[in-house]
Order: structure tokens, then C-alpha cells, then sequence
């Protein structure tokens, strides 16, 4: 039943945000040099790779400078980047992710590989789902970034700290991942961005 409003919730959000699409996609290129997406590899369902989309906001070459974003005013985030980041529209291209199933709407948030190495085998359960847009660690951790700001050592407190209380939060919805649960984790989300 969730796989069925996925398709539902994708096809209805990519045709009615595509006028959106559209500005983003022209401001993102006259704002900076570059392609309008920007894919990476992540680890989805059963520990396999896929390609996650989103809107580019940063400058080419930023994940040679590190993979985790640090504070609102990190200099490799473009002039729009800052504003589709604050308003998580880089997120939306995942629609297509969704559509194409390598994604769900809710589930846990797909790690790139360099973290998912350092999982427990507790941890990996995490895995046997398909990853999602949202979920109560999203909620939770909606200013991640500025979180990191504040640390000495932004990479360790993510992997120390951040990650495995994320990881605790996905297993709520992996213990109930009901349409129900699914609906209530999409709901609480608007809720919080509208916030």
C-alpha cells in the first residue's frame, strides 16, 4: 500500500511542482556554473548503491572539501543554494528517485557509503528498507547543519553523536512502518517546514 501512494504522491508532486522545477532550475544556472541536478551515491535497500537526485546548491568540486555541510554560511553553498537548502527544495528531485523505486517518501535517510562502512550490525537493519525523503531523524535533525557549526569536529560529532541517534529514530519506523506511520511521519514533516 505505501509503494502505491508513493507512485501516487510522486507523479501528482512532479506534475504540479514542475512550473517550480522550472524556476529553480533556471535561477540554480544563471546563479552558478554548473549542472542544475546534482546526483551522488548512496546506499539504498539490501546495501546496494543507487544515484540520489537533488537541486545543485553548491559550487562544483564541493565534496572534495567533505561530504558533511557545516552552519547556514558554509562559503562552498551558492546565493540560491542557501535558499533551497533552508526550505528543503533540493530535496525535491527525490520524487524521481521515489518513482523510480529506489526511494520511498518515508523511510530512513540514505547514508553515502563512507558512513554506512562504520554501521553496527544492529545498525544495518536500517538497510533492509527502502530509503526515504523523510523520517523522524529528518524531523529531528531538520538544522543538522548548524548543529555542526558548533562543534570542534563536525565529522566526528556526526559520527559519534548525530548518526547513531539517527539510526535509533529510523528504527521507530521500521519497527511500525505501517500507511498510518507513513502518513503521520509526511504529515509531521510539512508541519515542521512550514514552522
Amino acid at each position: 500500500m505505501t509503494r502505491f501512494c508513493d507512485i501516487l504522491i510522486s507523479l501528482l508532486g512532479l506534475l504540479f511542482l514542475s512550473p517550480l522545477f522550472l524556476v529553480l532550475a533556471i535561477w540554480i544556472k544563471i546563479d552558478s556554473s554548473g549542472p542544475v541536478f546534482y546526483k551522488q551515491s548512496r546506499v539504498g535497500r539490501n546495501n546496494k548503491d543507487f544515484l540520489l537526485y537533488k537541486f545543485r546548491s553548491m559550487r562544483m568540486g564541493a565534496d572534495k572539501y567533505g561530504l558533511i555541510t557545516v552552519g547556514g554560511r558554509d562559503p562552498r553553498v551558492t546565493r540560491s543554494g542557501y535558499f533551497i537548502r533552508k526550505y528543503k527544495l533540493d530535496e525535491f528531485p527525490q520524487l524521481i528517485n521515489v518513482l523510480k523505486g529506489d526511494m520511498s517518501l518515508v523511510g530512513p535517510r540514505p547514508e553515502v557509503r563512507k558512513y554506512v562502512d562504520l554501521y553496527t550490525d544492529e545498525q544495518r537493519k536500517v538497510l533492509s528498507v527502502r530509503p526515504g525523503i523523510t523520517d523522524y531523524a529528518s524531523i529531528e535533525y531538520v538544522d543538522e547543519n548548524v548543529l555542526l557549526e558548533k562543534s570542534n569536529n563536525p565529522e566526528r560529532t556526526y559520527i559519534e553523536e548525530i548518526m547513531p541517534h539517527k539510526l535509533e529514530l529510523n528504527m521507530r519506523y521500521i519497527a511500525n512502518p505501517s500507511v498510518s506511520e507513513y502518513l503521520k511521519v509526511i504529515y509531521l514533516t510539512v508541519k515542521k517546514i512550514i514552522r
